[in-house]
């Protein structure tokens, strides 16, 4: 398994060459939307699976910062996540075909189920920050945010010594900071040459000896809760609340069906309140002017990101039977007589209208 670790590591473009190639064909495979589409969306699941495992292990790479160091332990939740989504439309055309269009929704909202179960966990996990991309993308420190940008931007503080070598202020690539960076360096290199080998022998010896530097414990519900106060629950509730979302959606749509509009509006609304919630909370700023929470730019993006999600639901019944349907087949009487336009957009429509028929493809979940 290393070995194979090693290679998709070594290969990385290939490997993603390949994926695309593989995952844009299952899109040409026949009946892609018809009634025995099992062994398409096999395929197309078996790929995903492949996808998400190789990404996985191209994103857990050791870097020259932790090379030393065994790849983390913990479970891997974004990567359960990506496991479930690429099984779920499989799931449900398989639920379909074999015990009918009603009784697959059982089957659905135990898929959403286990991943809203996951994502608590995720949430938990992560000290309670904000779940991104639904679980599948980790939400990393901000202080790992920090210092991403200061590599990317060049410029290092390192307070103290590393190595035997000091640094003052920032590294930055004029000449004077060449100069002393290439003395700091001389100087570190005549010191190990000057060292006798058994004072290096005892500071290793130290070195294994000393504690590992302790990582700040993540924040807790009651910690949260006593910090943020009456703002901190309603963070955790507009975040618990876009959680269980598509599973409050899966369980209305069993009980009342598609084209009720009970659950479609019932689902757009726990959106509304959770996004207005989570909106209002990050806005707020303390006496000294401060934010009350410190959102990073990936959390930032997500706000973002679940605002753009509000456009599935002009593809959800029964909005879409009513009102999309109706000006797809317009636009497609109108682009219809135009030469090469007017073929692809129906190709396009067609691949539209077939999709909507899937819920795991328009769920947004």
């Amino acid at each position: 398994m290393e070995a194979y670790k090693r290679w998709v590591r070594a290969n990385k473009d290939y490997v993603h060459s390949l994926e695309s190639l593989a995952n844009g064909l299952t899109w040409l495979l026949p009946e892609r939307f018809s009634g025995s589409e099992i062994g398409p969306e096999a395929v197309t699941s078996f790929l995903g699976i492949i996808t998400a495992v190789h990404e996985h292990i191209i994103e857990t790479t050791p870097t020259q910062r932790n090379a030393g160091q065994v790849e983390s332990s913990s479970f891997p939740y974004s990567l359960c996540i990506t496991l479930l989504k690429d099984l779920e439309t499989l799931v449900e055309v398989a639920a379909q075909q074999i015990f009918g269009d009603d009784r697959k929704w059982n089957f659905i909202a135990a898929t959403e189920a286990t991943k809203v179960l996951v994502r608590l966990a995720i949430f938990w996990n992560s000290g309670y920050k904000m779940v991104l991309h639904g679980g599948e993308s980790v939400n990393i420190e901000k202080g790992q945010d920090a210092y991403n940008s200061q590599q990317r931007q060049g410029h290092f503080a390192y307070p103290g010594n590393l190595n035997g070598t000091y640094y003052y202020g920032q590294a930055t690539w004029n000449l004077e900071g060449r100069a002393l960076s290439a003395l700091s360096r001389f100087g570190a290199n005549a010191r190990m040459v000057s060292e006798p080998t058994w004072l290096r022998r005892v500071q290793h010896q130290q070195a294994i000896m000393e504690p590992p530097i302790k990582t700040a414990e993540k924040p807790s519900l009651s910690s949260i809760l006593s910090e943020k106060g009456v703002y901190g629950g309603l963070f955790l509730m507009g975040e618990v609340m876009f959680i269980v979302r598509p599973l409050v959606y899966v369980l209305l749509i069993r009980k009342n069906g598609t084209q009720s509009w009970f659950p479609w509006f019932t689902s757009l609304a726990i959106d509304l309140i959770a996004n207005g919630v989570l909106s209002y909370v990050t806005a707020l700023r303390t006496i000294r002017k401060d934010p009350l929470f410190d959102l990073s730019n990936q959390e930032r993006d997500e706000l973002r990101r679940r605002k753009l999600m509000w456009a599935l639901y002009l593809m959800r019944d029964p909005f879409f039977m009513k009102y999309t349907r109706k000006r797809l087949d317009h636009t497609q009487k109108l682009l219809g007589p135009v030469p090469v336009i007017g073929f692809f957009a129906e190709k396009l429509i067609e691949l539209a209208i077939g999709a909507q028929t899937r819920y795991t493809y328009m769920s947004g979940s």
